[in-house]
């Protein structure tokens, strides 16, 4: 017997054909739409990233990732379940399946993505770690540490980096340990440690939750590492990591084309725009690829806003947090935050 081979062009039509069929749902968003809920592991409290308030609302950028995806999948942005993760058990109760998504300001490391069952999804926020000391101790740098003693909490990267850091740069930093965030910081604020180490935003957050007088508190200038942090999903359903991953990106693309959570409605019955029409879904259909209707973007920008609103609106220059927008500026404005094409 003897066999033709394909041709270039019906090898073409058929690669096509491929890529323009719709997905199947995936077996974790079968689960959420069966429940009506996405159950989403958050922080157990970091302001400006994932805290409630004193009614149990939640706020914060981790939050509104998860806003995002509830509107994107399931029609609402308050269709979601929090549930606070200590750092140590946030692996676990997201490899457990107690979690749909971890959206818990998680910095994507080689060992977390090959090791745990787990897949990275999308960099929600750069991010890399400082130290916080009290204007008192006149410590200007890191590199004036030596010797001294440092507040951290154990089953982060931040441990690890302050012992690289420290080795390094032959500095014999002392690391005070604690399991709980809230044993670290009040460790620091009673003067057990003269430097409180963790994400710089993450030192951003504690000093103006925790501290007395924030103006009392300075974030040296040096940071220690490379902290890209973002959600994670358990690897087996790439159906849902695909859902996760670009809804993030969909909001930086949003962002980068002028859609806003109050102008979606407007620009997705006028605009001309064949982008913006293809992110809306007015004039093509992507969320089909998804196992999404075609509106699944419009709907989660107009409950949470661009990735530039989400941003100004829990830790920007004009929120409690006052951080600059820096490396999370686009990537056409300065920063690095760059999102592949809807299309």
């Amino acid at each position: 017997m003897t066999f033709k081979p394909l041709s270039t062009l019906a090898i073409a039509v058929a690669a096509i054909g491929a890529l323009a069929l719709p997905a199947h749902a995936g077996k974790t968003l079968d689960s959420i739409k069966a429940r009506g809920q996405v159950i989403c592991g958050v922080h157990t409290g970091l302001a400006g990233f994932s805290a409630a308030d004193s009614n149990g609302k939640w706020a914060g950028i981790d939050v509104d990732v998860c806003r995002a995806v509830a509107a994107a999948t399931l029609g609402d942005g308050e269709k979601v379940k929090y549930v606070p993760l200590v750092a140590q058990a946030r692996f676990t109760a997201l490899q457990s399946g107690e979690v749909d998504i971890l959206s818990r300001n998680t910095t994507f490391t080689l060992t977390r993505d090959a090791s745990l069952g787990l897949s990275q999804t999308a960099v929600v926020y750069y991010d890399g770690q400082g130290f916080m000391v009290p204007v008192k101790s006149k410590i200007k740098s890191a590199k004036q540490l030596k010797g001294q003693t440092v507040c951290v909490q154990s089953g982060t990267t931040t441990e690890k980096n302050l012992t690289d850091y420290s080795k390094a740069n032959a500095l014999n930093i002392k690391p005070v340990v604690f399991e709980k965030l809230d044993a670290v910081e009040g460790a620091y604020f009673s003067g057990r440690c003269i430097a409180y180490t963790t994400d710089a935003s993450g030192l951003a957050s504690v000093r103006n939750k925790s501290a007395k007088n924030p103006a009392d508190h300075l974030i040296l200038p040096e940071l220690i590492s490379k902290e890209p942090l973002g959600p994670m999903v358990r690897r087996g359903d790439d159906e849902w990591a695909a859902i996760v991953k670009w809804t993030v990106f969909g909001l930086l693309e949003a962002e980068e084309n002028g859609v806003t959570a109050a102008n979606v409605d407007e620009l997705k019955a006028n605009s001309k725009d064949p982008v913006v029409g293809r992110l809306l879904g007015s004039t093509e259909d992507t969320g089909k690829l998804l196992g999404l209707d075609k509106e699944w973007l419009a709907r989660a920008v107009k409950a949470t806003g661009n990735y530039g609103e989400i941003f100004e609106r829990n830790v920007g220059p004009k929120s409690a947090l006052q951080l600059p927008r820096g490396l999370n500026n686009l990537w056409n404005k300065g920063g690095i935050q760059y999102a592949p094409p809807i299309r």
